[in-house]
């Protein structure tokens, strides 16, 4: 018996068998005044966040996990009555459209690498940036915060990380820097979905919200009230990143250069590949959803035969798999009244700064845990409907719910960066932590003195 499966034996047993205690006997309700849902949904959080810090047990099975114990004893415990029909909920995530994000995602990585467009790209990118591993990498965050200012995240992440790999294999073992990189390139896309209305759903979000109080902003006053933290962060990031992964005097090695031009078949790669973005740029034009326009490289990748069944194979599901438990866990939480629980515990007849940062705290716990998104659909309206600086507050919520990104589930860059099996949940941990420590403390000090200048 390895060492995985007794970890198994023993700590998921021991862990469900307190969870069930704790909340039959009623402590858990008594102590944090929660109803039977509520706590049950607490401690299906409390076991999610102790199996994916620890890593006991792999990721996805803690996804898996998730999704039964919500089947099993959540959804009972919100109606014992449910039809089958309730299920559905906590099912969907996982072949939801940021299931199929990623997997459009995974698609353009395992064609570039597969066809040696990835080395072509990263030689390019690093004759431009030199072998300086400092420089190297703050060109592949710039990289990646200034794509993921106008297209997904997500998408960005996997499409940068197709050019560090070849990269990074090259670093020696042993050598922090290779995690370094590894991390720079999600925390980085994760900052560059700051910048404008459309990188990232939250910004939509608040702005909506903001309007329906009467408060507006321009696409380019919100780039102006959010740009200059992005880049700060991107620069403290990369201070964290050189301390905590030190290169040790490593000069990167240059991905050895393609003779000759492209071959048909990189062409038609590269074709596909722009396809795709070209896509993702225009999907409000088509009416599409980014999702369902990542169906478009599965389907030519492999009907034209470029991928074939080994390389589906070998696709990173358990990735797929563990995101899609982050999102059923939100489900939980929200269907439970859980999180409109937490929310009502902020203090609103409070002085306007302790609300401030009140929002900012549980936006930066909650986001560490759950889609950004859907936090950002929580405590916006709750915000707004406070009628206190409803911009500041809103662009605060908004900021927070993009930089809460300590663990590989906090964000889908990061589940991406995981899957490449270059690092552990505690690579992320460490300056995860930091850089969100770092963000709630400027967007509550510094964004609190500088966005009113913006909004008025």
């Amino acid at each position: 018996m390895d060492k995985l499966n007794k970890k198994f034996m023993i700590s998921v047993p021991i862990a469900l068998a307190l969870a069930w205690g704790l909340v039959s006997s009623g402590i858990v309700s008594d102590l944090l005044g929660l109803n039977l849902p509520q706590s049950v949904s607490f401690m299906i959080l409390v076991l999610a966040a102790l199996f994916w810090v620890t890593e006991w047990i792999p990721l996805y099975l803690t996804s898996f996990m998730i999704l039964l114990l919500q089947l099993v004893w959540l959804v009972p415990a919100i109606d014992p009555a449910a039809p089958k029909g309730a299920r559905a909920p906590y099912l969907a995530p996982f072949f939801s459209e940021i299931i199929l994000l990623f997997l459009g995602g995974f698609v353009l990585a395992s064609l570039l690498h597969k066809f040696g467009l990835d080395r072509r790209l990263a030689n390019g990118l690093l004759k431009w940036t030199g072998t300086s591993p400092a420089k190297a990498m703050l060109g592949f965050m710039m990289a990646s915060a200034l794509l993921s200012m106008w297209m997904s995240n997500t998408a960005t992440a996997a499409m940068m990380f197709a050019i560090l790999l070849p990269v990074a294999q090259k670093i020696p073992e042993g050598n922090p820097f290779a995690k370094g990189l590894a991390v720079s390139i999600p925390f980085a896309c994760n900052l560059g979905g700051l910048g404008t209305p459309i990188g990232t759903p939250p910004n939509a979000i608040a702005l909506n919200f903001m309007a329906t109080k009467g408060v507006h902003i321009s696409f380019l006053g919100w780039m102006a009230a959010t740009i200059p933290f992005m880049l700060f962060f991107i620069f403290i990031l990369w201070f964290f990143l050189l301390k905590i992964f030190p290169h040790g005097g490593y000069q990167l090695e240059l991905p050895e250069a393609s003779e000759g031009g492209l071959s048909g078949v990189q062409k038609l790669v590269l074709g596909i590949f722009g396809l795709t973005v070209t896509c993702w740029f225009a999907s409000d034009l088509l009416d599409l959803s980014i999702g369902t326009l990542s169906l478009i490289p599965v389907i030519l990748a492999f009907g034209f035969g470029l991928l074939k069944g080994p390389d589906f194979k070998a696709l990173p599901w358990d990735v797929l798999f563990m995101v899609g438990g982050g999102i059923c866990l939100g489900v939980g939480l929200d269907k439970s009244g859980l999180t409109a629980k937490i929310v009502t515990l902020i203090p609103e007849d409070q002085t306007f700064w302790i609300i401030l940062v009140a929002f900012g705290i549980v936006a930066a716990l909650m986001t560490t845990f759950m889609s950004n998104t859907a936090t950002a659909n929580l405590l916006v309206p709750l915000a707004v409907s406070l009628n206190q600086e409803v911009g500041l507050l809103a662009i605060m919520i908004a900021m927070n719910c993009s930089t809460a990104m300590a663990l590989p589930i906090s964000t889908p860059p990061n589940a991406i960066a995981f899957g490449s099996g270059l690092l552990e949940t505690r690579d992320m941990y460490r300056p995860g932590v930091l850089i969100s420590l770092v963000a709630l403390a400027s967007t509550l000090v510094l964004g609190a003195w500088y966005w009113p200048f913006i909004l008025n």
